[in-house]
């Protein structure tokens, strides 16, 4: 599947490492500073990740399936020779699984776990592009009225055609959930031995 309009839009390569094209352009340092989002698309709803937390856009292919998960747990990527766990992003707020579609793709984060950072995918609807959010422009969490738990949200931006929900990344992935993940990862690399658990460095 050829995501043109994902290359289009968030200066991204599929299937590829590269950062998005601003963040290529600015440096890490430089983005952590104009405060870089990643925004994107889930049902009907734009969400932002700080693109500190982003490593690679992948377009979607489906992850094999791990029995006696949590329903957000969508299955496993071998990414390179790593096993990267993925999430549905919908139902981890306890919403209809994500349908999948021509946009549809899997972003890979990076969250702190107890071995350091840990790699972890996260289905979403589509990419839609890289954001300078300025500090005025954003606003503390609502108290209600989001459909999310309040802990997942660090903010809420204010831009010309809507706000944008901007997510904690360390409450959405907590560090619980990441270790649980990290043993599934763990399990299923040493069921296969051409990949190794990405999970740790």
């Amino acid at each position: 599947m050829q995501n043109t309009a994902l290359v289009a839009t968030a200066g991204v390569t599929p299937g590829t490492a590269n950062l998005p094209a601003p963040v290529q352009a600015h440096g890490l340092a430089e983005s952590a500073a104009s405060g870089q989002y990643l925004t994107f698309s889930l049902q009907s709803e734009v969400y932002g990740l700080d693109i500190l937390r982003v490593r690679e856009i992948l377009e979607y292919t489906r992850p094999t399936t791990i029995p006696m998960m949590p329903a957000f747990v969508h299955g496993v990527i071998n990414l390179r020779g790593n096993v990267v766990p993925v999430i549905d992003l919908a139902q981890r707020f306890g919403r209809p699984a994500t349908e999948l579609r021509q946009r549809t793709c899997i972003v890979i984060m990076e969250v702190d776990g107890d071995d350091g950072p840990q790699a972890i995918g996260v289905l979403v609807d589509a990419v839609n592009a890289v954001l300078d959010m300025d500090a005025t422009q954003i606003e503390p969490p609502p108290s209600f009225g989001t459909g999310l738990r309040q802990d997942f949200i660090r903010g809420m931006a204010r831009t010309d055609s809507g706000f944008i929900i901007l997510l904690d990344v360390s409450h959405v992935l907590s560090m619980d959930e990441m270790a649980a993940l990290a043993r599934v990862a763990d399990g299923a690399a040493h069921s296969h031995s051409d990949a190794k658990p990405a999970l740790s460095r």
